[in-house]
Formats: C-alpha cells, structure tokens, sequence
C-alpha cells in the first residue's frame, strides 16, 4: 500500500472517530461553552476544517472554499459559513448563533474538508509529501503534517467529549 492511500485513509478513519460524538448536538446548544472549557462545538469542527484546508491547500494550491469560510475579522460568520478567524489558533469562541454555521452546516463542512484532504493526499506525488512547508515557527514535512491532522482532529474530538460531560448529555460509547 502506498503513502498516500495510507495518509488518506488514516484522514478518513479520524473523522469516524469524531463524528461518534456529534450524536445530541444541535443548533440549540452548538455555541454553548461550559465553565472551565476553552470552545464549544461549532468552534471545533470548524477549527478543524480550517486547519485540515490550510494544510490541503499546500499541495492542491487552492484557497480556503468560499462555500464555507469567509475571512474576516472573528465576527463574520454567519449560518452557512464561518469566519476564518473565529476559529483561528488563539480566537476566543463566542455564544452567538449568528456568527456560526449550526450543527449540521458545522458538520457538512468538517467532512469536506476531510475529504478534501484525503482527496489531496491520494493525489500527491511522493515528492509532494516530503516537500517541507512553513508551520507553527519551523518547517515541517507535508506528510508529517497530514499525520498530524488526524492527531489533531482527535484532541480536538476530546474536547467534544469533555464539553458532552460538562453540558450533561448521554454518552455514546458502550
């Protein structure tokens, strides 16, 4: 089995992981953040989506889809998109309805943005994946940071997990 379908499938295998734990939420509680947690629902999956089109877009050369994420100033998002940098590295999510996408729009766009990825990966060339790129004050290796996209994806589906707990819902496992 080659890299790329190794890198892809291990993309794809990260969003089952964290679409186990969107069973319960909805627009009615997508922005709700609990005490002592740092984001709330909609803030991760678009986090994610933005990070993992970041990191397509390296190799694919395409910009973040329009479809789906705006750039503004952290307060431009709205039910169909969000604003790239309400969920940025650093943003401070917001309780506000009005300035993200709901539950489901949330979800739709985390999983093009896997597919995207998985997509980009399989289409790579093997010197596509060791070329180096710019990323967090260093250089890393494209199929280093593909890797460390299902990584992320899966701290990030631990956060979902705490605020579940935190906000009182049922659990999904077992």
């Amino acid at each position: 089995m080659s890299r790329q379908i190794t890198l892809a499938q291990v993309v794809r295998l990260s969003r089952m992981l964290a679409l186990r734990f969107v069973v319960g939420f909805d627009d009615s509680n997508c922005t709700r953040q609990a005490p002592g947690l740092p984001n709330h629902f909609s803030w991760n999956l678009g986090h994610l989506a933005l990070t993992m089109h970041r990191v397509a877009g390296m190799v694919d050369g395409r910009i973040m889809p329009e479809a789906d994420f705006v750039k503004g100033d952290g307060r431009g998002g709205d039910a169909r998109r969000f604003d790239s940098e309400s969920v940025a590295l650093g943003s401070t999510p917001a309780d506000d309805r009005t300035r993200y996408p709901g539950a489901e729009r949330a979800r739709a766009i985390f999983e093009a943005a896997i597919e995207r990825l998985a997509a980009t990966v399989e289409r790579a060339t093997d010197a596509d994946l060791d070329r180096q790129f710019p990323w967090g004050g260093g250089q890393s290796v494209w199929a280093d940071l593909v890797a460390r996209m299902a990584f992320h994806n899966g701290v990030h589906t631990g956060q979902i997990m705490d605020l579940r707990r935190a906000l009182g819902m049922k659990g999904v496992l077992g």
